[in-house]
């Protein structure tokens, strides 16, 4: 290898370097000669071992021709990677990037179609759904606040950051961040990347929403347990039926706080990882007997008859189960708490449905919601579960409302055991979380139906025939 470059900057330059090729063959040429002239006898032997070392130290020596298709070394004596590959090395780190990252090129000024994807990496063709060059950024990602911060880039050479909201079943939060690149021979270009924001700003949310909420909702009964108390320090304090009956107001009360703060915190920590999808398995079947056996005190207690009918057919999703046991948990409570004595609760399970199907009516005559719709995959097959009470129902202008957080149906009572109105916002997001739906029936006088479905497994779907 020639010796005329040093890609390592601690590396000896080639004028530092003794013996080289060409050196040592020019000393040994140099002897043979002295060596010929003092030894006349051997002179043409010498002198032609002279030439030989000569031409062959000269061919060692010379610089190989450039040549296109020749494939270039890994490396050089010291290690140093060479440019082509130094090129793969840069496009393997641009792949392997968390965050999604691309490239932008300008074209006119005035043409926002003009905007081009020339390079995308993993991470950003998976979120935006795009192949690796040639997109159209206005198609890609349609947020005007990024497409004017990256034209600022392209024609302003101003970089920006800004805030933008990937659309789907769950709201990602991004940070999205533009710098300009210098391109003086090429269309104007820019570096757009993405920076997943989305813990954070659900942090945020949760600690907005857990003070605005708690503040309300606990403002009535400490007011009461106040008020209580100040009568049990005044002219209540010798009378002792009084003293009893606001005792047992007060515990009544306490109780509903501390259901109140346990709900809240349990909907605060499932919104936190209601992004992050789980991974255990479930069998559905199973979780919805085991919550039968746990709700059996409180529905005798109610004089309420609980029954599950479960049809043939393996019910296996993936998920989390101590999730899965609350939707369930919840669904039949309410439907235990709305119903009269001596009413029944009607779980029925079902698998191997297609979407339309596990989100199809169950109660004729009634008004029928989807409160939450999934991503439908192609092929993809559901376990629902539907909870049917015999109920006063509810009005249709209800039912788009009963998933907002506290939200109670004007002149219903639930009995002895008032909820806190946060069971079905936490059924909402834990069903969310599983890529699952959620849907409502109901009619004034005639009860309810809530439905919810989850997918299968894959390996389930394969085996499960059609409904």
């Amino acid at each position: 290898m020639p010796f005329d470059e040093s890609p390592s900057p601690v590396a000896p330059l080639a004028s530092s370097r003794i013996w080289t090729a060409g050196t040592s063959g020019g000393i040994a040429v140099i002897i043979m000669l002295v060596l010929a002239a003092m030894r006349p006898d051997m002179a043409a032997w010498l002198g032609g071992g002279a030439a030989v070392v000569g031409i062959v130290t000269w061919l060692g020596s010379r610089r190989p021709p450039a040549d296109g298709n020749r494939a270039m070394p890994a490396q050089d004596a010291f290690g140093a990677v060479s440019p082509p590959q130094d090129a793969a090395l840069l496009d393997s780190v641009f792949e392997a990037l968390d965050d999604p990252v691309m490239i932008v090129s300008g074209g006119e000024a005035d043409d926002i179609a003009g905007r081009r994807i020339v390079l995308a990496n993993r991470a950003a063709r998976d979120l935006l759904r795009i192949q690796r060059e040639g997109a159209l950024l206005v198609s890609a990602m349609r947020d005007p606040n990024v497409l004017e911060a990256v034209d600022e880039a392209l024609f302003g050479g101003v970089g920006r950051t800004t805030d933008y909201n990937a659309a789907g079943a769950r709201t990602r939060h991004w940070k999205a961040w533009v710098r300009p690149l210098p391109a003086p021979e090429r269309a104007p270009m820019a570096l757009l990347g993405l920076r997943d924001e989305t813990d954070v700003r659900r942090m945020e949310l949760m600690r907005v929403d857990f003070l605005a909420n708690a503040s309300h909702e606990l403002r009535t009964p400490l007011a009461s347990l106040s008020g209580f108390i100040e009568t049990l320090k005044g002219h209540a304090r010798d009378d002792p039926k009084a003293r009893d009956r606001f005792l047992d107001i007060m515990a009544a009360q306490a109780e509903r706080m501390s259901r109140l703060v346990a709900d809240l915190l349990s909907l605060s920590r499932i919104e936190l990882n209601e992004h992050i999808p789980p991974s255990g398995h479930v069998d559905l079947a199973r979780a919805a007997s085991d919550v039968v056996d746990a709700i059996s005190v409180l529905s005798q207690e109610k004089g309420v008859t609980v029954l599950l009918n479960v049809e043939p057919g393996e019910a296996t999703i993936t998920g989390d189960r101590d999730e899965i046991v609350q939707v369930i948990q919840n669904l039949t409570d309410n439907g235990i708490k709305y119903s009269t004595v001596g009413g029944t609760v009607e779980l029925t399970l079902r698998s191997g449905l297609e979407a339309d199907a596990a989100a199809g009516a169950r109660l004729p005559g009634a008004t029928r919601l989807s409160l939450l719709t999934p991503d439908r995959a192609i092929g993809a097959r559901y376990v629902s579960i539907a909870v049917r009470d015999y109920g006063p129902g509810m009005a249709r202008e209800h039912l788009p409302r009963l998933t907002e957080r506290f939200y109670r149906v004007e002149g219903q009572k639930s009995g002895e055991r008032p909820g806190t109105g946060l069971g079905l916002a936490i059924v909402k997001h834990i069903v969310n979380r599983h890529s699952g739906g959620m849907t409502v029936e109901s009619a004034p006088g005639d009860g309810s139906v809530f439905s919810v479905y989850f997918p299968m497994r894959t390996e389930q779907v394969t085996n499960t025939p059609g409904p």
